[in-house]
């Protein structure tokens, strides 16, 4: 819905910017249209400059050059029409033939209100006599009787107001029902495009002005409702056959083991078959990890890993992982340093304890793996925002490529490559728990691994 209200206010914003562009424009086309008009001077004016060019003398009436470029410019001719008799007394050029000699009242009433022959007329004093002159007859258009009501002009602009008002009412009528029916079309679709995503049951009604959209809405639920269950097929399938897999693995496995470990106590073995016999130890306890490993990445992948989340204290999980891989037998060319702030005694967190302990010592077996000539594994616990699980070595690291794809997202454990499964595990793990994984190389070398788990609530 927030795409239909959204859809509506910019529809709305083009309506009032439509309107303000349109009022902006019909000005400057008015302006640009009345401009010549406006700077030709009135006809009234040009009256006042013939009258006033006009001069008497002892030969008549002489029109000086301001008055005859007057009337050239308007194209307009003039007569003087005498107060006392009424006749024409003086004529410029041009004046037509039908034109009279002399005027009554009546006829001078109408000549100076409109029209004499039909040709417009303005008019001017001069003296006590009268100048008109008379345009071409498609020049001008006069209004004869333009007589208004005092009530009406008054109210000019209140009946102006109204009438815009009105036009506007009427235009955000036809916008509101256009609206309405774009949008009784278009949010079926919105509400369509957000839910495949969620993989929902997705129908459009394909009908109205986006039917063909619609149309390609289903067909898109329907072909993504069929990979959906073809990939469920295919991933409870390879989840099956990892399983089956493991289980047939693990019988064989534990009778290499166990004679393996018969011999190794077998007191007459030669040295170099015993160390043979290690190898093999070593090497079959591998395989069991990895196995193992490679059903709870499966398991955790699709969420089949029930979490036996309770509240403990990452520092004492540590601690005692620290402890725990020292007294087992570690390899002297391998260290454990515990990095720990003094100051902190305790970082409590929700956690399922098995699997988060499953994780770090992936993450210092890790260390061990990747670095055989060996290396000082350093693990600590720090408190920012979230708990800070780090474990540390100082051993060959990893290249930049490989570092930018361990810090992707959680992969399909079928495209783990590279630096093991262990640090897909531990991103997993840490996923499940609502935190993250961080890998990075420190500036002296070395590998780090930060899992970050959110704070317990107090």
């Amino acid at each position: 819905m927030k795409s239909t209200v959204k859809l509506v206010r910019r529809f709305f914003i083009i309506l009032v910017v439509s309107f303000t562009i349109l009022i902006i424009v019909n000005i400057a086309l008015f302006i640009l249209l009345t401009y010549n008009e406006m700077n030709s001077g009135s006809p009234w004016t040009a009256a006042e400059k013939v009258s006033q060019s006009l001069i008497s003398s002892e030969n008549g009436f002489i029109l000086e050059a301001g008055g005859v470029e007057a009337l050239e410019t308007s194209g307009a001719w003039a007569i003087l029409i005498e107060n006392s008799s009424g006749h024409v007394i003086w004529s410029s050029d041009k004046v037509p033939g039908n034109i009279p000699e002399s005027f009554t009242i009546a006829e001078l009433s109408a000549a100076l209100r409109g029209y004499i022959a039909d040709y417009p007329t303005t008019s001017c004093g001069h003296g006590d006599d009268l100048v008109i002159l008379g345009f071409p007859k498609t020049s001008l258009w006069k209004l004869m009787w333009n007589t208004f009501d005092y009530d009406l002009i008054s109210n000019a602009p209140k009946f102006v107001l109204t009438f815009f008002a009105f036009n506007i009412i009427v235009i955000l009528l036809i916008y509101a029902v256009a609206v309405t029916g774009v949008l009784k079309s278009v949010t079926p679709i919105i509400r369509g495009i957000e839910s495949l995503p969620d993989r929902g049951d997705v129908y459009v009604r394909e009908s109205g002005l986006f039917s063909q959209v619609a149309a390609s809405i289903n067909r898109a639920s329907e072909k993504l409702r069929v990979q959906e269950y073809e990939l469920k097929k295919k991933d409870m399938a390879r989840t099956d056959w990892i399983a089956g897999v493991s289980h047939d693995i693990r019988t064989p496995l534990t009778m290499v083991m166990g004679n393996a470990g018969q011999l190794a106590d077998d007191g007459s073995l030669q040295p170099h078959q015993y160390a043979k016999v290690q190898v093999i130890l070593s090497q079959s306890q591998r395989i069991r990890d990895l196995i193992s490993d490679l059903n709870l990445v499966s398991k955790l992948e699709y969420d089949m890993q029930p979490l036996n989340v309770k509240k403990i204290d990452a520092v004492s999980l540590l601690r005692g992982i620290a402890a725990e891989q020292i007294n087992s037998s570690l390899d002297p060319k391998y260290s454990i340093i515990w990095n720990t702030p003094d100051g902190l005694s305790r970082c409590s967190i929700e956690a399922d304890e098995p699997l988060l302990k499953r994780a770090i010592i992936n993450l210092i077996s890790n260390s061990q793996i990747h670095n055989p000539q060996g290396c000082s594994i350093s693990v600590s616990v720090n408190v920012e925002d979230m708990c800070v699980i780090s474990v540390r070595d100082d051993g060959i690291g990893v290249d930049p490529e490989k570092l930018k794809s361990l810090n992707r997202a959680p992969q399909p454990f079928t495209s783990v490559t590279g630096h093991g499964l262990g640090l897909e595990l531990t991103k997993k793990i840490a996923a499940a728990h609502k935190g993250r994984c961080v890998f990075s190389v420190p500036e002296d070398g070395g590998f780090c691994t930060r899992i970050y788990i959110p704070l317990a609530c107090t």
